[in-house]
């Protein structure tokens, strides 16, 4: 089973590229949390693991990670892009 590992700085509107954002600014959105990420990536479909101690490696403050699940006919990229778009319509 692959498990594909999503931090909240992809997401951050306040992070540059070079500092691990990795979605468009129009889809980032500002201070995501884990608990965030995980409800948007259960309803692209997948099953959520929500890790709150582990720190970004471009980062100095642990906010976490969320393993995704059963994510092996899908790239990686294509996930984050699912789930940024997703996190907008949460926050609205």
């Amino acid at each position: 089973m692959v498990e594909n590992v999503v931090y909240p700085a992809y997401f951050d509107a306040e992070l540059s590229r070079s500092e691990g954002r990795r979605v468009p600014t129009d889809l980032a959105v500002e201070a995501p949390t884990v608990d965030e990420i995980a409800k948007a990536v259960q309803q692209v479909g997948y099953d959520a693991v929500v890790e709150r101690d582990a720190t970004y490696s471009r980062e100095f403050e642990a906010r976490g990670y969320v393993a995704v699940q059963g994510t092996d006919d899908t790239a990686k990229n294509d996930l984050v892009q699912a789930i940024a778009a997703y996190l907008g319509v949460l926050r609205e």
